[in-house]
């Protein structure tokens, strides 16, 4: 695996800015478009509101892009990672604060739907009515749409082959973009450099209570959606660095703003313009622009988009992957297609994602209708982010400074999730609803998880070193056949030696199951994302051991890889007998044949469990549906070329009694041989 980039360096600055600014980056596509319709026509946006809202945007990038997120946020990095369950693992000693982590997660999946759909639609948009030689693009919408789904389909495609040549131009690319939308802002500002006045924030306070303002506080649903992009810069710290996203962003900045002033002086002279006087939905980003450049303008817009795009599917996979990593998620398949450690695929998420986007763009059918929709869910997340990052101040010793933080940043932040209740109405009821779909199923996944332990822990374990002497013995035992050289139980042990019943009942109940060496292995998520170590318990045996696995919530749980290191130490150190098989086609081999049992628990015992609350029930009884319709545990295990048993049990074995069952009639018949 390829090394990640930390240090400052230009190549890591390049990189960072095809990886980081791919969302924050689109939104002069859409911003100042949603602005205009906020207003109602062209001729509705005077000076003064225009004023205002451009303030609002500076000042929003201001306190939360750069204050929070690039000041703030990037001082919780959990080992060089960041985004919000990297900084739950940092901070989650309080039980309450996976609360937030939920939400805040579920809510940043589900809005990142709408983000390939906005950017690559209002792109091409741009091509509506554009000349190509002799050739005039046609100004229906369903064209832009059939042409939307072909890119976004082909990007969805090629995720599985891996994007890593691909993603070397996405750097370049996107210092072409940036240059090109500061520039062009920079054209249309010298036309009226009076716009410079936004950047006091006094017209950003002012525009909020001026009769100007038809929206009023609401305007500020489409101003937060320059900011959206700001919790994937922090999300995605970890590939490049925090240094080179310190670097980079004040660029990012300017050119943003530069270009966000550009359309503003547009508009101003623009606003009484006869041609646009009754025309709502008018995008001043191209509009702006000199007609010879146009194309251009909407080829490197459109390549920006796909940029975006990319990094919000990438940078969903990782978000999926830290969360099966913590338990918060079921089991999915990951895959690396290329030789980045960052580089993932998760094939179930990339069609769901495909199938999500692509419904929302013939679903809306048009950009300023999906802005109507967008960044609902975010801010959300960025509510749950600003608790978690209270809660990282507090235990830096700063609880005055983390109290500030939290009131400032939550009053700004709720600020903004009111004024996007009014999106609710005109589709944010549609990220609202895939959000409490991805809430529903990490809350049966994590608390299932938590209350299914806390019945076994109650009434279901047993201790391991009670049975070590018969375990022994069944090793020793040439009366029954060897069932396996090394048999392998994949089953948490607890630090008093406690084990599931099943275990031992699998092993001695059943048809007893001899092997020359006994392996229990635990295997736990730590929150250091990429810890890999282990540690060896013999309990005083040479034949039963007791490994407990320790991986970081980025790394991958192929245990098989790790079992072959292990027993080939312990064999150099003599702590278990030497197994050299007889016959094999390897020379000098030394390690003995594995079979690996896995119990599938089931649920068909769970309604015998009267003592269990209805709460429980439902929690339990998701989490195992869940497991059955998700990965199995031999394929994520990394297993499954290797000799696997599958065992069902029921999830209780103990001997549990219904206090309702009564005697009512004994009937004794005795027989005497005579």
């Amino acid at each position: 695996m390829e090394k990640r980039m930390s240090s400052l360096s230009a190549l890591g600055m390049l990189i960072t800015l095809g990886i980081v600014y791919g969302d924050i980056g689109t939104s002069p596509l859409y911003v100042m478009n949603a602005i205009i319709n906020d207003a109602g026509t062209m001729a509705d946006t005077k000076p003064e509101y225009i004023l205002g809202s451009v303030s609002l945007i500076f000042w929003t990038l201001m306190l939360i892009t750069t204050l929070k997120y690039v000041l703030i946020a990037m001082k919780a990095d959990n080992n060089n990672e960041g985004g919000i369950f990297a900084l739950y693992a940092l901070v989650k000693t309080k039980k309450w604060l996976i609360i937030p982590a939920l939400i805040g997660g579920s809510a940043l999946l589900a809005d990142g739907t709408l983000t390939p759909a906005v950017t690559v639609t209002s792109a091409m948009e741009g091509v509506k009515g554009q000349q190509f030689g002799n050739f005039i693009f046609s100004n229906k919408q369903s064209t832009v749409l059939v042409i939307v789904t072909i890119i976004l389909l082909t990007i969805f495609i090629i995720q599985k082959f891996g994007t890593e040549k691909i993603g070397r131009s996405f750097g370049p690319i996107m210092l072409i973009w940036f240059s090109f939308i500061g520039l062009a802002g920079l054209f249309n500002l010298l036309g009226n450099l009076n716009v410079l006045k936004a950047l006091s924030p006094v017209y950003a306070i002012k525009v909020l209570f001026s009769p100007v303002n038809k929206a009023g506080i609401f305007i500020l649903g489409s101003v937060f959606l320059a900011t959206t992009g700001a919790e994937a810069l922090y999300s995605d710290m970890g590939q490049v660095g925090k240094h080179n996203i310190y670097a980079t962003w004040p660029f990012v900045y300017a050119m943003l703003m530069l270009n966000y002033l550009g359309q503003a002086a547009w508009i101003i002279a623009n606003f009484q313009n006869k041609q646009y006087n009754h025309i709502s939905g008018i995008n001043p980003f191209y509009e702006m622009l000199p007609d010879d450049f146009k194309i251009f303008a909407i080829i490197i817009a459109t390549l920006a988009a796909i940029i975006a795009s990319q990094a919000l599917i990438t940078g969903s996979y990782t978000l999926v992957q830290e969360a099966i990593g913590l338990k918060i998620l079921p089991r999915l398949k990951v895959k690396f297609p290329g030789k980045v450690q960052s580089q993932l695929y998760i094939e179930s998420v990339n069609w769901l994602l495909c199938a999500i986007t692509i419904s929302i763009v013939w679903g809306f059918g048009t950009s300023e209708h999906m802005e109507a929709a967008y960044g609902l869910a975010i801010t959300l997340t960025m509510l749950m982010t600003t608790l978690l990052l209270h809660q990282f101040l507090i235990m830096k010793k700063h609880p005055l400074g983390a109290n500030v933080f939290l009131v400032v940043f939550f009053a700004i932040e709720g600020l903004f999730l009111i004024s996007s209740l009014v999106k609710f109405v005109h589709g944010g009821y549609v990220t609202v609803i895939i959000t409490m779909a991805i809430l529903a199923i990490m809350v049966i996944w994590y608390f299932g998880n938590k209350r299914r332990d806390a019945h076994m822990a109650e009434s279901e374990n047993v201790n391991l070193l009670d049975f070590i002497p018969q375990l022994e013995k069944l090793s020793q035992d040439s009366s029954i056949p060897t069932y396996a050289t090394n048999l392998v139980y994949m089953t948490k042990l607890g630090k008093d030696y406690s084990i599931k019943r099943s275990i031992i009942y699998s092993i001695l109940d059943q048809d007893p199951k001899r092997a020359k060496v006994y392996w229990f292995i635990t295997v736990n998520q730590t929150a250091a994302p990429y810890e890999c170590n282990y540690s060896v318990d013999m309990m005083n045996t040479r034949n039963v051991v007791n490994v407990t696995l320790n991986l970081g919530f980025k790394k991958s749980q192929h245990v098989n890889i790790y079992i072959r290191q292990i027993i080939n130490s312990l064999l150099d150190k003599n702590i278990i007998d030497q197994q050299a098989p007889t016959y094999s086609m390897m020379p000098n081999r030394r390690v003995g044949s594995f079979k690996f049992v896995i119990q599938n628990q089931q649920f068909q015992d769970l309604g015998a469990q009267v003592y269990m609350s209805g709460l429980d029930r439902m929690l339990i009884g998701g989490r195992l549906l869940l497991q059955n319709i998700t990965v199995p545990p031999a394929l994520w295990y990394g297993l499954e070329f290797s000799d696997v048993v599958e065992e069902k049990v029921p999830l209780f074995l103990g001997n549990h009694t219904d206090q309702y069952l009564t005697e009512k009639e004994t009937v004794w018949s005795l027989f005497y041989n005579t």
